[in-house]
């Protein structure tokens, strides 16, 4: 049955198709429009680059009205992510906007990777490190870029064919990749 939400994911999910923002990926389960795996490479020149970090996205039959639940099934080591993957993001929370689309949710995600806000963390630790002692800090990061690679399965199954994700194994990945393989 077509839904309002339903209609919008999908055309949510043509546009991310026909015009992905560099370095994301995502789409829904074949099974289940309403959650969604996704990839978020690293961006370049910060801690998580070469990073293929995996993650869920459940939609409820009130999106776009309100936000989806997004979850990190990589582990992260990032001050704004909680031990369990779920974010401390504003537009994911109080900020959300229905003008937001899955595109602009990912995006927003991979910029909390290069900007974290360690003002407002879900992860203590990671937080303190980010502040008084950076070098720690990324080594840990790069400890969970490096367990990214080796991810296996871990994704929602039976995702869509053509859905993008990351191979594992070398980390360069690229967008275009089938989430089945990731």
């Amino acid at each position: 049955m077509s839904t309002p939400s339903k209609r919008r994911l999908i055309r949510d999910f043509k546009r991310l198709s026909t015009d992905p923002p560099g370095g994301i990926s995502g789409a829904p389960c074949a099974d289940n429009l309403l959650i969604w795996n996704a990839v978020i490479f690293g961006p370049p020149e910060t801690p998580f680059e070469d990073g293929t970090f995996k993650l869920v996205l459940t939609f409820d039959e009130s999106y776009p009205n309100k936000p989806p639940t997004v979850k990190f099934l990589s582990r992260m080591f990032h001050p704004n992510v909680y031990a369990n993957g779920e974010l401390c993001l504003d537009i994911l929370q109080n900020r959300w906007s229905p003008t937001y689309d899955v595109a602009a949710i990912l995006t927003s995600i991979q910029s909390l990777l290069h900007d974290p806000n360690p003002n407002s963390p879900a992860n203590a630790e990671a937080a303190q490190l980010y502040r008084e002692n950076m070098k720690e800090y990324v080594r840990r990061v790069k400890a969970t870029v490096e367990e990214s690679w080796m991810d296996e399965g871990e994704g929602v199954s039976d995702a869509a064919p053509g859905a993008s994700g990351g191979s594992g194994g070398s980390g360069g990945a690229t967008a275009g990749e089938n989430a089945s393989d990731a």
